[in-house]
C-alpha cells in the first residue's frame, strides 16, 4: 500500500510540473438499495431503458414489445418503431450481463427475482410464440415453470398486454415466462393457479375515484384491501396502474394508501420520486 502510495504522489508531481491537471481521487458509489415495490412503468422511455431504472434499485419494469418481421422491438407505439431497440438489446442482455457480474441474481446479494413485465401489444399468439423462442436461450437466469412447479431465477418475465397470449401459455408443460392476470382471475370460478398468474394488475381508475385530494373514502380503502387480500391469500401479487403520478401531496397519499393495503408494486414513470419516497418511508 505505502509503494502505490508513493507511486501515486509521483505521477502526481510529474503531472503538477508538466502543467496537468490532476483528476481528484473518487469515492467509491455505494451500492444501491433494491426497492421490492418499485416499478419502472414504460420503462423504455427513460434515456438508458432498464440501466435507469436499475441504478434508482428498481426490481419490476415494463418493456412493450411489437413483432416485426420476426423481431420483438420495444416502443409504445408504432410510430416509434426502431430496428435497434430490440428486447433482447435492451433487456435480456444487459440483465444477463448483470446476473453473470453478480453471481446468479441482478442485484449483489439480492436473492429475490426481479420482474420483466412484457406487454405484447398486438399479434398476441405470433408474438408470444416468438418470445418463447428468444426467452429459451436465457433460460438459466429465468424464472421456470414446469408442469406448474416454479423454478425461482434471477429474472422473472410477465406477460401482459394482448390477452390472446394466454392461451399458448397455458398449453405449454415448460415456460419461461408468467402471465399477468386481472382482478376477474381472483373470483373465476375454477381460478387458475398462482404458478401461472402470480401477478393481478388493474386500471386504477376503474376501481376507485379517489386521486389523492382529501381523504381516502372508507368504502374504497375497504374495496383495495379486499382486492389485495384475497390476492395474496391466493399466493398473487398486486399492481395498479393509472395511479396519480404528478408530484406533489396527492401522489403521496395514493403511495401511503397502496403501501398500507400491501399492494406489491408501485407504478410510476418518475424513478428518482419513488425512490425518495420509498427511501423516506423505510428510515
Amino acid at each position: 500500500m505505502a509503494q502505490l502510495s508513493r507511486r501515486t504522489a509521483v505521477v502526481s508531481l510529474a503531472a503538477a510540473a508538466a502543467g496537468l491537471a490532476v483528476p481528484a481521487a473518487r469515492a467509491a458509489t455505494p451500492p444501491v438499495t433494491p426497492l421490492p415495490q418499485a416499478h419502472a412503468h414504460n420503462d423504455y422511455l427513460h434515456t438508458r431503458p432498464l440501466l435507469d431504472a436499475l441504478d434508482q434499485g428498481f426490481t419490476s419494469v415494463e418493456a412493450d414489445v411489437f413483432l416485426v418481421d420476426g423481431e420483438l422491438l420495444v416502443a409504445h407505439e408504432p410510430a416509434q418503431l426502431d430496428p435497434t431497440r430490440t428486447l433482447r438489446r435492451l433487456y435480456l442482455d444487459p440483465l444477463l450481463d448483470r446476473v453473470r457480474a453478480h453471481h446468479g441474481s441482478v442485484y449483489p446479494r439480492y436473492r429475490r427475482p426481479v420482474q420483466l413485465l412484457i406487454d405484447i401489444k398486438a399479434d398476441g399468439v405470433a408474438a408470444y410464440e416468438e418470445l418463447h423462442r428468444q426467452l429459451r436461450p436465457y433460460r438459466r437466469m429465468l424464472t421456470t415453470v414446469t408442469d406448474d412447479r416454479v423454478h425461482p431465477g434471477a429474472v422473472t418475465p410477465v406477460i401482459s398486454g394482448d390477452r390472446a397470449a394466454r392461451t399458448p401459455m397455458e398449453a405449454q408443460p415448460v415456460r419461461y415466462a408468467c402471465y399477468d392476470g386481472r382482478f376477474d382471475d381472483l373470483t373465476a370460478p375454477a381460478p387458475t393457479p398462482a404458478s401461472f398468474i402470480p401477478l393481478v394488475s388493474g386500471n386504477w381508475t376503474q376501481f376507485f375515484g379517489w386521486t389523492g385530494d382529501g381523504p381516502f373514502p372508507a368504502a374504497e380503502r375497504a374495496r383495495l384491501r379486499t382486492l389485495v387480500d384475497t390476492a395474496h391469500a391466493q399466493g398473487r401479487r398486486v399492481r395498479f396502474w393509472a395511479t396519480p403520478d404528478r408530484p406533489g401531496p396527492a401522489r403521496e397519499a395514493v403511495w401511503t394508501e397502496l403501501l398500507a393495503a400491501g399492494v406489491d408494486h408501485l407504478n410510476t414513470d418518475d424513478l428518482a420520486g419513488l425512490r425518495r419516497f420509498l427511501t423516506a418511508r423505510a428510515r
